[in-house]
C-alpha cells in the first residue's frame, strides 16, 4: 500500500500517529489490552456482533479473558482523553465552530440486574411506533462538518444517571467542552461565537441562560404549540400608575394572526428541499414562571431574548410533505446572512444520526451484554476513540470497494465503513505502543460442582429523585 509515498499526506499521517501515542498515554490499568481491543475494533471484518469475537483477530494478541478484564477493571483518564479530542483539527463553517448535542440510548431491556437504567423513549419506523424501553442514555457532543457527509467529530460523551437533572448535566457538559476548546486554542478572542445546535428535546432557553457567560450561541428547535412574548413596548405615562410591563404581546406559533411583520425574510433555492423561505422575528422570549426548572431561582426571573425563525421548504427528500420548522437562537439582531447560516447549520445536525448508526450497526457499541454501567462507559470511550481514528485515517486510506458497490466520486471523502475496511492495511505503518503479552495459562475457575452463592440483585428502573414542580411541593418537601 502506497499511503506513505505522497508528500501531501505526511501531516495527516503524523496527526494520526500522534493521536495513537497520546491515547495510549491516557490508559493506566490494563493499557495494553485496551489498546489492542481498539485496534481489533478497527480491523475486524464486518460489523461487530459481540466483543469476545474481537479476541480472534490478528490485531488482538491476548486471550478473551484480558478483553473482559480490561472492560471490567481497567482504567482510562477520561479528562485527559477529552483534552486530546479537543486538540485535534476540527471542521469549521467559514472559520466558525458548529457543535451539536444529542442523546442516544443503549437499550438493556433484558438486563434486570444492571443498575442505573432509565426509561428511554425510542422511536420506531414511524412516530406512532414509539416505545419506552429500559436502557442507559448517553449524551454526545460532536463537531459538525459543513459538507453533506456522515462524518462528525465526537468531543465528549456522558451517561445520564437516575439522579441526574438532564438539563443541568447537559449544561455542565457543554460548558466543559467550550472551556476545553478555548483552553487548547480552538477559539480565540475575536472569533465568532461557537454555534451549538440541538433538537426539540432540550430547553434551549434555559441552557442559553446557564451558558450566558461563554462565547456560544445556542440554536434549538421549538414545538409548534409554544407561546412566546414580543419585546416590551415603549413606556408611556399612565395616570393610574403602576410599573412598566416586562413583556410584550403574545406570539403564538400555531396562530398566524398573532404574528407581527417579520424583521428578516430570506428565500433560497436548495437542491434537496426546493425553495426554502425563512422568516425571523427579533427579541422574542418566553414568559417564565417559578416552577419546574426555575423553581429554585431566588431572584427575579430573567427575560431571555433571542431570534425566532420559521423555516418553510417545498418538500423533503423523496417528495415527502414538509411541515414548517421553528428555531430559536440565543443571539439577537440577526442579519439575513445570519438567519441563513442558522437554519443551514441546524440541518447539518442530522449528520450525528449517521454517527449513531455507525456506532451501533458497524462498531457494535450497544452489542455487549455488560452488567456494570462503568464497564459500559469504558467500552463507549473505546468506540469514540476508534471513530476518531477512522476520521483521521480518511485521507490516508485507499478505497477497498467491493465489485457491487458504487465508486466514490473524485474529491469526495470515503464513508466511515470504507475507511474501516482499509484500516487494516494502514495499521502496520502506524505506531503500536502496546507491549507483547507475557505467556500465561488459564486460571482454575470455579471448582466443578460448586454453585454461585452470591446471586446478582435485581435493580429497579427509573428516576430515584423526584424534583418538585411547584412552590407548594417544594415548601412541603423542606424540613
Amino acid at each position: 500500500m502506497s499511503v506513505l509515498e505522497p508528500a501531501c499526506v505526511e501531516r495527516e499521517f503524523a496527526e494520526l500517529s500522534r493521536f495513537r501515542t497520546a491515547f495510549y498515554g491516557c490508559l493506566s490499568t490494563r493499557a495494553d489490552a485496551f489498546f489492542e481491543l481498539t485496534d481489533a475494533l478497527l480491523c475486524a471484518d464486518g460489523p461487530v456482533r459481540t466483543p469476545v469475537e474481537l479476541s480472534l483477530t490478528a490485531e488482538h494478541r491476548r486471550g478473551y479473558g484480558s478483553l473482559y478484564g480490561a472492560l471490567n477493571h481497567g482504567r482510562l483518564d477520561t479528562d485527559q482523553l477529552r483534552d486530546l479530542l479537543a486538540s485535534l483539527p476540527l471542521p469549521r463553517f467559514d472559520g466558525r465552530l458548529v457543535l451539536t448535542v444529542d442523546v442516544s440510548p443503549w437499550l438493556r431491556s433484558d438486563a434486570a440486574c444492571a443498575p442505573e437504567r432509565l426509561f428511554c423513549h425510542v422511536h420506531g419506523r414511524s412516530r406512532q411506533a414509539a416505545q419506552i424501553i429500559p436502557g442507559w442514555p448517553y449524551s454526545f457532543v460532536a463537531a459538525l462538518t459543513p459538507d453533506r457527509t456522515s462524518w462528525t467529530q465526537v468531543l465528549d460523551v456522558v451517561r445520564l444517571g437516575p439522579a441526574d437533572d438532564a438539563a443541568a448535566v447537559t449544561a455542565h457538559q457543554l460548558r466543559s467542552v467550550a472551556e476545553r476548546l478555548i483552553t487548547v486554542g480552538q477559539w480565540q478572542p475575536g472569533d465568532r461565537d461557537m454555534l451549538i445546535v440541538m433538537d426539540a428535546g432540550y430547553d434551549v432557553m434555559r441552557l442559553a441562560w446557564l451558558l450566558r457567560d461563554l462565547p456560544v450561541e445556542l440554536v434549538g428547535r421549538l414545538r409548534s404549540d409554544r407561546n412566546l412574548r414580543l419585546p416590551k413596548p415603549p413606556r408611556v405615562h399612565d395616570p393610574r400608575g403602576g410599573g412598566p410591563p416586562r413583556h410584550g404581546k403574545e406570539f403564538r406559533l400555531a396562530h398566524p394572526q398573532t404574528w407581527p411583520k417579520p424583521s428578516v425574510i430570506t428565500v433560497n433555492d436548495t437542491p434537496r428541499y426546493g425553495t426554502a423561505e425563512a422568516q425571523a422575528w427579533d427579541r422574542l422570549h418566553p414568559r417564565l414562571q417559578q416552577r419546574s426548572a426555575w423553581i429554585d431561582h431566588d431572584n427575579e426571573l430573567p427575560v431571555i431574548e433571542g431570534t425566532l425563525i420559521r423555516l418553510n421548504v417545498d418538500h423533503l427528500p423523496r417528495d415527502r410533505e414538509a411541515p414548517p420548522v421553528w428555531l430559536w437562537s440565543s443571539a439577537t439582531g440577526a442579519t439575513p446572512d445570519d438567519v441563513d447560516f442558522i437554519w443551514s447549520s441546524y440541518l447539518r445536525r442530522f449528520d450525528l444520526e449517521h454517527t449513531f448508526r455507525l456506532f451501533k450497526q458497524s462498531l457494535g457499541w450497544a452489542r455487549p451484554r455488560m452488567r456494570d454501567p462503568h464497564a459500559a462507559d469504558r467500552w463507549t470511550w473505546l468506540v469514540v476513540v476508534a471513530h476518531t481514528q477512522l476520521r483521521l485515517a480518511a485521507p490516508l486510506t485507499i478505497d477497498q470497494r467491493k465489485p457491487w458497490e458504487k465508486a466514490t466520486r473524485p474529491g469526495t471523502a470515503l464513508t466511515p465503513t470504507r475507511v474501516r475496511r482499509g484500516f487494516r492495511h494502514l495499521r502496520p505503518h502506524l505506531p503500536c505502543p502496546a507491549r507483547v503479552p507475557k505467556p500465561s495459562r488459564a486460571g482454575p475457575g470455579r471448582p466443578p460442582g460448586s454453585k454461585n452463592r452470591h446471586p446478582a440483585t435485581h435493580q429497579d428502573v427509573g428516576k430515584t429523585i423526584k424534583r418538585p414542580s411547584t412552590l407548594y411541593e417544594r415548601d412541603r418537601a423542606r424540613p
